[in-house]
């Protein structure tokens, strides 16, 4: 009997290695496809800007013709929402979309998806919207990746780590970033880290990063530059400048908030209703203040020298970018926010620098320095992903000088947001498109004995997803008392279902500890997704 079992133990581990294998294979094939699909998108984002700019040139002055080009905006915006009925899940940025599918909430149409998303993210940059082509970029690699996982007949498991390859795939094609496609994937879409799903990420990110980089060339998509690391005595200024973006962060996510429940308001004829005021409202910034408009190159050109500019410009530019972004977001039209918001973080950080060097007259070079800082701690700030927006800002300079101070401003940024309470960014879209606000009752019972709490998220085909709590077979002495969903903390009953990404705060025995937490992460790990995505 335990030759048999030692047997049937080495099998499975050479079919587990066997399916590593293959999934990297796969995961690659992937980049492929979805680096493929994110480089066309990119050119034709770039031909719509072009085109705007050229019309906007010459429409100038013209009010006949610039009557006649806010008659083309209503166009626009009624075509993109004909397109958004027609398939739902491409309305806003499409990442907490691609995460639900991850997740086994959805199960989306890919080619479809496909279709839609990519006319309409024309559509929108052509018409000049305050969005970015980030999130769409990753729902178009995530469905690439759904693509290939049905052209291959997977199993479910199997095409939820292909979805993710994608997701990763056109975050990296879209910034030219590959490890920040690595870890936005990893951080944001899977929240959890195993070596299989690691090296299929990987390779799925760099193939997709390579053949944006033959097509596109090598240059980034961001230029930024940072001068030598920032002398030691000034890591206080970091300490308050990772403060100063923590509530920003904090208020850019409650004005975004606050936008979608007005829109949701008005439901006449919707979305079109909803649509046609972020275009209308492009037509207006278009022939007065034209570096606000589309994802924000403009404002980045002028970021290049940002001490040549009045202070008060900046802060213009930023709290015009931030105004169109929220009310293009808002109404629900398909684009990112993610690449507005690196260009709202380089505003924050350089009028950051501009006051710190003015008022210690140290160098204006290190103005350049405190532009990239702000990237990284607006990022962790909005979205609670530091360690995306520190390799971000890493691949964007290329500088390991900047890696200890943007990890410091990245922690201090996160923290404070965190702590005004305010929710993640994609965590609050997340919860909110599944309703999943809802809190169980419960009466938890606790033994009088010495107590340990511990928490073990679960992954998206593991023993735990989508059951109920009373029908799981928990380790003794161990109980589930509380479960963070999206940043939204349940009190569970028995009745509870635990969904996929769930962090479950469990409270054990401590002379078990060892005992019960291997039992809990078999019961909720990520190596169950592996056993049953092979074929048997």
């Amino acid at each position: 009997m335990s030759t048999q079992t030692d047997t049937r133990t080495a099998v499975e581990r050479r079919l587990s290695r066997s399916f590593r294998l293959k999934i990297v294979g796969k995961g690659a094939l992937v980049g492929l496809f979805a680096g493929a699909l994110v480089t066309l998108y990119r050119l034709a984002l770039s031909h719509a800007e072009q085109l705007l700019r050229a019309i906007i040139s010459a429409l100038a002055q013209n009010y006949v013709l610039i009557a006649l080009w806010f008659g083309v905006l209503i166009l626009l915006a009624f075509i993109v929402s004909l397109l958004v009925r027609w398939e739902p899940y491409t309305a806003s940025s499409g990442i907490p979309q691609t995460q639900a599918d991850v997740a086994g909430h959805y199960n989306l149409p890919w080619s479809r998806i496909i279709f839609a998303k990519f006319i309409e993210g024309t559509l929108v940059a052509f018409a000049g919207l305050s969005m970015g082509r980030e999130g769409p970029s990753v729902q178009l690699g995530g469905m690439a990746g759904k693509g290939i996982a049905r052209f291959f007949k997977t199993k479910r498991g199997e095409e939820h780590i292909l979805v993710t390859c994608g997701a990763a795939s056109g975050m990296a094609a879209a910034f030219h970033a590959p490890l920040t496609g690595i870890m936005f994937a990893l951080e944001e879409m899977q929240k959890i880290f195993s070596a299989p799903l690691i090296t299929a990420v990987m390779a799925a990110a760099v193939t997709s990063d390579f053949f944006v980089s033959q097509v596109l060339g090598v240059k980034p998509v961001l230029s930024l530059h940072f001068v030598s690391n920032l002398p030691h005595i000034d890591y206080v200024i970091v300490i308050i400048m990772g403060i100063y973006l923590g509530v920003l962060g904090a208020l850019h996510n409650v004005g975004m908030f606050f936008a979608q429940d007005v829109y949701a308001k008005l439901s006449y004829k919707a979305p079109f209703s909803r649509y046609v005021i972020p275009f209308v409202l492009a037509g207006v910034v278009a022939f007065t203040m034209p570096a606000l408009l589309d994802g924000g190159d403009a404002i980045f050109e002028i970021l290049q020298d940002p001490y040549v500019e009045p202070l008060k410009f900046l802060a213009v530019l930023l709290i015009g970018k931030y105004l169109l972004t929220t009310l293009a977001f808002g109404s629900g039209v398909p684009g990112g926010t993610l690449f507005p918001l690196v260009v709202m973080g380089a505003l924050a950080g350089a009028m950051f620098g501009r006051v710190v060097t003015e008022l210690t007259g140290t160098s204006y070079a290190y103005v350049a320095n405190y532009t990239a800082l702000g990237i990284a701690g607006l990022f962790a700030g909005v979205i609670r992903a530091p360690i995306t927006g520190v390799v971000l800002v890493f691949e964007l300079t290329g500088s390991f000088s900047s890696l200890l101070s943007a990890v410091l401003v990245s922690i201090i940024a996160y923290l404070v947001a965190d702590h005004l309470n305010i929710d993640a960014f994609y965590e609050h879209l997340f919860a909110k498109m599944l309703g999943r606000h809802n809190r169980d009752d419960y009466d938890s019972r606790m033994h009088a004995s010495e107590k340990l709490l511990r928490s073990h998220i679960v992954s998206t085909e593991s023993l735990a997803a989508h059951k109920l709590i009373s029908e799981i077979a928990w380790p003794e002495a161990t109980l589930v008392v509380s479960i963070d969903r999206a940043g939204t903390e349940l009190i569970p009953s028995g009745n509870t279902r635990i969904e996929p990404f769930d962090r479950l705060i469990v409270v054990m025995d401590e002379k078990n500890e060892t005992a019960v937490q291997a039992q809990l992460r078999s019961i909720c790990a990520e190596d169950d997704v592996l056993e049953q995505s092979i074929d048997t």
